[in-house]
């Protein structure tokens, strides 16, 4: 029996994708790398090409996509994602069409988040979709602590001042972790990783979930509207779907406590981008601050009406970037994709619509 075809969208970084390589190869995949995001391509294709076959196209271009999945009219059993690839039904269709030699059958990302799959289309073509739950938990956690640690001690005004040779005190002096409030949305993995590493500062943890987790020092709250205005800091850990797209608007926002920062490391459209910007060009208004990691446009298409606002510390979805997360999504990804590909499922996190 021939061996299953995989595309790597998107390999790991640096020197983790050989690591993925070669536990993809120890499952006996047949791998097509694609190196657009690859730094060293010339060294990648003298040490892999006698194992691993490449094309190179731009993954956030849809026909591209779609032209190099069904190239020639073989197609690939299933496809691997770092980056968030949409994936949507026009792309499913064409990934799956029966005529290919191999229809798409599974998608894996190396990754909690799966938004960007169209989960219907998915289903309804027979594709089954597995990611990396928890993989990058701590990494978040750990991040969402920098942000917050960072604008609450007012780090990037200090920093922009002192690089302009000028000596700025503050006008009136900083709070302490153990006098503000923490209100997590969502007590998921990462959520309650934040929680822990909060409270061991000496923070007073609030959160919000549909199911509480046993074990997380967050004190539970009955609803949105509570948290918002008795938190200091409020940080978003929710997966995007159509019940947390846009929760966080103008409403919530004038509704937080004077003061107070925002955190997002979740999904860009949990929170409207607009409302926000909005918001912190207000010197009236309640939010005081906030440090957004994900957006509705990232990538090539990113744009925002935060930038260049200076009460908004912005970064590129970097937040699960570290070494020890982003192993653990892709070996854990490659285990996942080879069991469902052999028939078997026990086990592997798939992603239902």
């Amino acid at each position: 029996m021939d061996k299953a075809r995989i595309l790597l969208l998107d390999a790991a970084p640096g020197e983790l994708m050989a690591r993925e390589l070669d536990r993809l190869l120890g499952h006996g995949l047949e791998i097509t790398l694609n190196l657009r995001r690859v730094t060293d391509r010339a060294g990648t294709r003298e040490t892999w090409g006698d194992r691993v076959e490449f094309t190179d196209f731009d993954t956030f271009d849809e026909a591209a996509l779609t032209a190099a999945t069904v190239r020639g009219g073989e197609g690939y059993d299933a496809l691997k994602s770092r980056a968030g690839v949409p994936l949507r039904a026009r792309f499913l269709a064409a990934a799956t069409d029966p005529a290919l030699a191999r229809p798409l059958r599974v998608i894996g990302r190396a990754g909690a988040g799966f938004d960007h799959v169209e989960l219907p289309a998915a289903a309804r073509h027979g594709v089954t979709v597995t990611h990396t739950p928890g993989s990058n938990a701590g990494a978040v956690a750990e991040f969402a602590l920098a942000q917050l640690l960072a604008l609450t001690r007012d780090l990037p005004a200090h920093n922009a001042t002192a690089h302009r040779g000028v000596w700025r005190s503050p006008a009136a002096p900083a709070a302490q972790l153990s006098e503000l409030t923490l209100g997590i949305v969502g007590l998921g993995r990462t959520g309650s990783a934040l929680a822990g590493r909060a409270a061991a500062l000496g923070m007073d943890v609030q959160g919000l979930s549909r199911q509480h987790r046993t074990g997380t020092p967050a004190r539970p709250v009955r609803s949105l509207t509570a948290l918002l205005t008795t938190s200091d800091v409020v940080s978003l850990h929710l997966p995007l779907t159509a019940e947390t797209r846009g929760m966080i608007g103008r409403a919530e926002l004038a509704a937080m406590r004077p003061g107070s920062i925002l955190l997002n490391t979740a999904r860009g459209g949990i929170v409207d981008e607009q409302a926000l910007a909005d918001a912190l060009r207000d010197p009236g208004h309640p939010l005081a601050a906030a440090a957004v990691d994900t957006f509705a446009h990232e990538h090539a298409a990113f744009a925002s009406p935060l930038s260049g606002l200076p009460n908004a510390l912005l970064t590129p979805h970097v937040a699960g970037m570290t070494r020890s997360a982003m192993s653990t999504a892709a070996l854990h990804c490659a285990d996942h994709v080879a069991a469902l590909l052999g028939g078997r499922p026990e086990g592997v996190p798939v992603v239902t619509a």
